[in-house]
């Protein structure tokens, strides 16, 4: 007889309440078997189950639904990463690009962009661009990762030598896992 069915044998012989209450609980449970011994009278001594629920990832409470939200979308010129505390912060945040001669091409920007409500598992972002709205192109596409819908994601996205062919307010789509996120524009100036 293995060492839990003779402490749980002893325990429904000894205290019978309180077996059927432990015995009524799901098999799913771990079980901790605990011996009271008390110093100060000998004859009272028993064994005391506690079960324990395995834990569970973190949920969205009953009835919501979880989709991709956009919590913030920057076009910057760089993003330090803090290596002490994790902390991002922002370096020269700009909402247009004047060139003097066209075509002109961008050296260097970043854009950063936090997600939440994204499910668990695999995700998928992609980022296009064009002049005209229905004729963009696929300008980077990367995966994820999302841990559970409650985590906020912080997504770095290098872009380098970003070529525009003429001034304009280019537009910019943002999907995740091929559902569209936010549709935005980058105006270009001479």
């Amino acid at each position: 007889m293995s060492t839990e069915a003779r402490l749980t044998t002893g325990m429904k012989t000894r205290f019978p309440q309180q077996a059927k209450v432990a015995s009524a609980r799901p098999a799913s449970y771990n079980i901790c078997f605990v011996l009271v011994a008390s110093p100060w009278f000998k004859s009272d001594c028993g064994i005391q189950v506690y079960r324990f629920a395995p834990r569970l990832p973190p949920r969205l409470p009953h009835g919501v639904q979880s989709k991709p939200q956009l919590l913030c979308w920057l076009t910057c010129d760089a993003v330090h990463l803090d290596p002490g505390t994790g902390k991002h912060t922002i370096l020269g945040v700009f909402s247009n690009i004047k060139g003097q001669h066209f075509p002109v091409t961008h050296p260097f920007m970043v854009w950063f962009l936090t997600l939440t409500d994204c499910t668990p598992g695999q995700h998928k972002l992609r980022i296009s661009m064009g002049l005209d709205p229905q004729a963009m192109q696929p300008l980077l596409e990367r995966p994820f990762e999302s841990q559970s819908p409650l985590h906020r994601i912080n997504l770095i996205n290098e872009i380098r030598n970003l070529s525009f062919p003429a001034p304009g307010d280019y537009s910019l789509l943002i999907e995740i896992d091929d559902e569209p996120l936010l549709a935005t524009n980058l105006t270009v100036t001479n």
